[in-house]
């Protein structure tokens, strides 16, 4: 079965063809990043713009790629939630408007479920069940993964997403959108020890987070210390270290609650270095190990829609002629698939 899979959650065109055989044909990004930088966020209007202009040229570049004519595509898959409603509707009208010319069955995926069958496109892919850690600019999830649609939510962010803390740390530094990327290659030049920022809700029991306390701490922080050399970094530092802490320490909780011996962190919190090395040290005492998909599919990107669509299509799931998206959707009510 061949699926071609389609993103348009935010500021990101994702497109993609996944073939359950021979695997990724091919995948395209466009992303945004330029044309909302200077807004410092996205544009919910200028990004469903954006997506329009470019979901065509992208779709045909894609195909190309992959040598396929739309009689090789048996289906077409696209992200119906969660995200920006009008971004939404672009791709799935899209991909609606595909399937009908092609003939082939149209199904909506989770965007989150995307992010967290990413690292099964990996050669060296996690069995079920393990553990997940979602996390994201949006979400903040860990999940106790049976299956694909089996799924038990274990802890999640009361408050702010941990992608959503770096960015508006970002944004009370002054640094440059998008501001993630910039707290952690300023992280590197810092000293993690020079401000003592808290972990918070570690001496809570269970498995929920919280950052806006520590993102209050961090305007603290950089309003009452004077202005010195590496302030900047030394605060991204600092700050980094505890939110990586954080995540790390509820994994390792999770983990232990669980007994499971897996983990695989997804969304484009998990590309992030230090994350990913403390977590590896972490999880030697448990011998556990840690999963996570390609750099360049943390972020939105067409290929995990394409490949959790494909699940989805062999299952017998298809999208009627109409079409809905969802801004909200928790992955919780989504069905099993055998």
């Amino acid at each position: 079965m061949r699926v071609l899979g389609i993103e348009t959650s935010c500021d990101e065109t994702g497109v993609a063809i996944y073939d359950d055989v021979a695997g990724l044909l091919a995948h395209r990004l466009h992303s945004q990043i330029a044309m909302h930088a200077d807004y410092g966020g996205v544009v919910p209007e200028l990004a469903s713009r954006d997506h329009i202009r470019k979901l065509v040229p992208l779709v045909r570049e894609v195909m190309a790629a992959a040598g396929c004519q739309p009689g090789d595509i048996d289906g077409v898959a696209y992200t119906a939630g969660p995200g920006l409603a009008g971004a939404l509707l672009t791709g799935a009208l899209m991909a609606r408007a595909l399937a009908y010319a092609w003939g082939v069955p149209a199904v909506p995926v989770h965007h989150m479920e995307g992010h967290l069958l990413a690292p099964l496109l990996e050669a060296d892919a996690p069995e079920f069940p393990f553990v997940a850690l979602l996390v994201s600019g949006g979400h903040t999830q860990l999940m106790r993964v049976d299956g694909i649609g089996r799924y038990e939510l274990l802890g999640e962010s009361i408050d702010d997403a941990a992608g959503e803390a770096f960015d508006k740390v970002a944004k009370m530094l002054g640094l440059n959108y998008p501001g993630g990327p910039e707290v952690s290659r300023l992280a590197q030049q810092g000293r993690d020890d020079a401000f003592a920022f808290p972990r918070p809700m570690l001496d809570r029991p269970g498995l929920d987070f919280s950052f806006s306390g520590l993102k209050t701490a961090v305007l603290t922080a950089r309003e009452q210390t004077a202005d010195y050399p590496g302030k900047v970094a030394d605060i991204c530092a600092s700050f980094e270290a505890a939110a990586v802490d954080t995540l790390i320490r509820k994994c390792i909780r999770a983990l232990q609650q669980t007994g499971l011996k897996r983990i695989v962190l997804a969304g484009g919190v998990s590309a992030n270095r230090r994350l990913r090395a403390e977590l590896a040290e972490s999880l030697k005492p448990l011998r556990a190990r840690a999963y996570y998909p390609a750099p360049a599919f943390c972020t939105d990107n067409g290929a995990m829609i394409a490949f959790a669509g494909c699940q989805r299509l062999r299952a017998g799931e298809q999208a009627g002629l109409g079409v809905s998206v969802r801004a909200r959707w928790p992955m919780t009510e989504l069905a099993p698939v055998a």
